[in-house]
């Protein structure tokens, strides 16, 4: 497959602190790729590299093709690579289409106005309630966002994002917090992406990167210890020593009983 992200001998060092330690990772056009591993392992560190809004020590990014190394989030963001939050970044007191209205202003390249033209604000309102309807909101559309749950606010965070046209979304633990019924909502919601939008995401809930992902990238005290499909990485001795300090599979982490998937 075509690889979409490239990283190359990725390294961010804070003073005498290697957070990411030599990291070499392919995310390949339209896959399902997760980020995981133990606390402290540098998953955050390298999520925030990737988004743009930490600058990297040394190695190289490119996506798409291009070197965008030192590029900033913003300018990332306009050539596809957008990213959620842990904590959502809303607007409580708008309705919720005015929130989705807005990151479809933003994107077109038109300045928000007071009193914009009618067509474009129809324009507008429907590129918006479009979004809405992908992401089952649409009956929530006049409400404040203040009286979404939190469940509700992570669906909505999608809206925003799929109004930028993205490439590719980096979600940053997007199941955090939330119910078992909110994750599978949400879990239904990321699975129903068009492919031509990859997605990366760094979660702690294996069950929910189990069901996800069809590439999985193991970090440990910043480096990468194993990268594969979910069944090499399941059988990988590193990874369950790294998690629970047993070497050789001899009590696999990754197995299928209820308690599994859970560091």
């Amino acid at each position: 497959m075509t690889a979409l992200l490239e990283v190359e001998g990725l390294t961010l060092r804070y003073g005498a602190v290697t957070a990411v330690d030599d990291v070499t990772l392919t995310v390949a056009e339209g896959s399902r790729h997760a980020l995981i591993g133990p606390n402290g392992a540098g998953k955050s560190s390298l999520f925030s590299v990737l988004a743009g809004a930490t600058r990297a020590t040394a190695g190289t990014v490119r996506f798409g093709g291009d070197d965008i190394t030192s590029s900033d989030e913003v300018a990332r963001a306009r050539a596809g690579l957008v990213r959620t939050y842990q904590h959502s970044s809303l607007f409580l007191r708008l309705s919720v289409l005015d929130n989705v209205r807005l990151a479809v202003e933003r994107r077109s390249g038109r300045p928000l106005r007071p009193w914009p033209s009618p067509r474009a604000d129809r324009r507008v309102t429907a590129a918006a309630d479009d979004r809405l309807a992908q992401v089952g909101l649409a009956d929530r559309r006049r409400e404040p966002v203040s009286s979404l749950s939190h469940g509700e606010r992570r669906q909505l965070e999608v809206a925003l994002v799929l109004a930028c046209e993205p490439r590719l979304v980096l979600f940053d633990e997007p199941t955090a917090g939330m119910s078992a019924a909110e994750t599978t909502r949400f879990l239904e919601l990321v699975e129903g992406l068009p492919r031509d939008i990859t997605t990366v995401v760094v979660e702690h809930d294996l069950d929910v990167v189990f069901r996800l992902a069809d590439r999985i990238s193991v970090l440990a005290a910043g480096r990468l210890i194993a990268d594969g499909s979910p069944e090499e990485v399941r059988a990988d001795p590193a990874v369950n020593e790294a998690y629970l300090g047993v070497a050789d599979g001899r009590e696999a982490l990754f197995t299928d009983s209820p308690e599994a998937g859970r560091p």
